[in-house]
C-alpha cells in the first residue's frame, strides 16, 4: 500500500493531482484544505497518502497532513458517507471547523454543504464524535499548521481560474447553476486564481 509519496507536483486541476516520482506519474484527489497549501508546478511535495484498491481500480487520495487523513478515514467510517462525499466535506470546511462543528452538535453548517442532508449531518456528528479521540495526535483541534512539507503560494490568476473553479465545484458536488451563483458573488474575482476563486466560493457557500 502507498502512504506517502514525494516527488514534483506536475499538474493540479482540483481536486486532481499529478505528482512526478522518479518518472511515474501518479494521480491523486485531494480535498481544496490540501490544494491551498500546494506551491506551484513544478515544485516538489510531500502528500500523505490513503489508497483504495478495487476490482477496477487503484485510487489515490493525497492530504497535506496525517491528522487530515485520519480525519477523511474517520470520515469513511460513518454510515452513508464514501469518500467524494468526504472529499467535499474537507473541501467545504476546514478540518478545525468540521471538528467543531461535531463537539458542538452543528448540524446546521454541515447541511450546507452538497451532498448533507439532515440525518447524514446527524450521523457525522454522532459517529464521529466518538472517533475524534483515536486521531494521532488529537487534542480537541487539528493544527492548521501541521503540513506535509510544503508552503502555501499564491501565483497569479490564470485566464481560465473562472472555468477551473466552476469545475472544480461541480466535481465537489454543487449543481452547475450553484457554483455559477457562488462565483458570480465574488468581488474582485478576476485578480484570483483557481484555487482563491474555489476558497472564495466555499465560504459563500455555508454562510
Amino acid at each position: 500500500m502507498i502512504g506517502r509519496l514525494r516527488g514534483t507536483l506536475l499538474e493540479k486541476r482540483p481536486p486532481w493531482l499529478l505528482i512526478d516520482v522518479h518518472g511515474v506519474g501518479y494521480e491523486l484527489e485531494a480535498p481544496m484544505s490540501t490544494f491551498y497549501q500546494l506551491p506551484e508546478s513544478g515544485a516538489e511535495v510531500i502528500l500523505i497518502v490513503h489508497m483504495v484498491v478495487r476490482e477496477d481500480a487503484q485510487l489515490l487520495y493525497g492530504f497535506a497532513s496525517s491528522r487530515e487523513r485520519e480525519l477523511f478515514r474517520a470520515l469513511l467510517k460513518v454510515n452513508g458517507v464514501g469518500a467524494k462525499l468526504a472529499l467535499t466535506l474537507l473541501s467545504g470546511i476546514s478540518p478545525d471547523d468540521l471538528v467543531r462543528c461535531v463537539q458542538h452538535d452543528d448540524t446546521a453548517t454541515l447541511v450546507r454543504l452538497p451532498g448533507v442532508g439532515k440525518k447524514t449531518a446527524e450521523r457525522l456528528v454522532v459517529e464521529l464524535r466518538d472517533r475524534l479521540d483515536g486521531i494521532a495526535g488529537f487534542s480537541g483541534t487539528l493544527p492548521t499548521s501541521a503540513t506535509g512539507g510544503f508552503s502555501v503560494s499564491a501565483p497569479d490568476a490564470p485566464v481560465d481560474a473562472m472555468g477551473e473553479a466552476q469545475a472544480a465545484l461541480v466535481s465537489l458536488g454543487y449543481k452547475p447553476a450553484e457554483a455559477s451563483r457562488l462565483l458570480s458573488k465574488i468581488d474582485g474575482s478576476e485578480e484570483m486564481n483557481s484555487e482563491q476563486l474555489i476558497r472564495a466560493a466555499l465560504k459563500q457557500a455555508v454562510r
